[in-house]
């Protein structure tokens, strides 16, 4: 298995590392760094505002990072492995939108701390596609509704969607980590 780490706002390509160590034991682990910076904090697309995403970045941007996948799939040989997504907040953000504009690049994606990036003019094929979605009932920055409005936008598109609450806010806590490992061994 191999697994795509996509960091939050300001945060760095080893951010992840250890959660995805955590999270799947002995995968493959690609970690890129986000190439937009707000106020000096590398994101992977530009906002309008907290919750207000530059659709066309988030569009191009989303174009290039499955670019990158596919290059690094092959520069390190890593085809015919299925590759799963592990993001969290900005980085679970690009993730769903590599799922909703780009589906044949993610075999699934664990997003943490998620929100409805955009809704495509076209639903993806999603069959066959499995998704987790830690979300945090006392998230002030995702609002407990936009992970819903998620799982629900990616299941209508055939993605089979696990919903996991945390009593939580945007931070992640161990429950978080536990839930996904859990998923991705029952998924995997």
């Amino acid at each position: 298995m191999v697994v795509l780490l996509l960091h939050g706002t300001g945060g760095g390509e080893a951010d992840l590392l250890p959660l995805g160590h955590a999270v799947a034991p002995g995968a493959a682990l690609l970690s890129p760094r986000g190439k937009v910076l707000e106020h000096g904090m590398p994101r992977f697309f530009r906002r309008i505002a907290e919750g207000v995403f530059d659709l066309d970045d988030l569009r191009f941007r989303t174009d290039e990072l499955a670019g990158f996948v596919r290059a690094a799939r092959e520069l390190y040989r890593l085809d015919g492995r299925p590759l799963v997504a592990l993001g969290f907040s900005n980085g679970a953000n690009i993730a769903a939108s590599l799922l909703l504009l780009k589906p044949d690049v993610l075999q699934g994606a664990i997003l943490l701390r998620p929100m409805v990036p955009l809704e495509p003019d076209e639903p993806p094929a999603l069959r066959g596609v499995e998704v987790f979605i830690g979300a945090g009932r006392a998230d002030t920055i995702v609002p407990p509704r936009e992970a819903e409005r998620l799982a629900d936008l990616l299941a209508r598109a055939g993605a089979d969607v696990q919903l996991h609450w945390s009593e939580a806010g945007h931070g992640l806590v161990p429950a978080d980590v536990d839930a996904a490992r859990e998923w991705l061994a029952e998924a995997g």
